[in-house]
């Protein structure tokens, strides 16, 4: 198993930054969430996103990372 790209941590803006594939993914959960994850919450961790907007946050991870490769 190799070493995630994406970790909790990170914010949304350093994934996108880092990995530019990563933004369509990011749009799929903008209706889960209610708001444009990208507008509202770019400067928050992954992490501190998925508890604010209630999204999965294992579903998320994995999601992005398949976007990294």
């Amino acid at each position: 198993m190799s070493t995630p790209r994406i970790t909790p941590d990170m914010t949304l803006l350093d994934i996108v930054h880092k990995y530019r594939a990563t933004e369509p993914v990011f749009r799929t959960f903008d209706e889960q969430a209610g708001e444009c994850l990208l507008c509202k919450a770019l400067f928050e961790t992954v992490e501190t996103a998925a508890k604010r907007y209630g999204l999965d946050l294992e579903k998320l991870l994995a999601d992005l990372e398949r976007a990294t490769v």
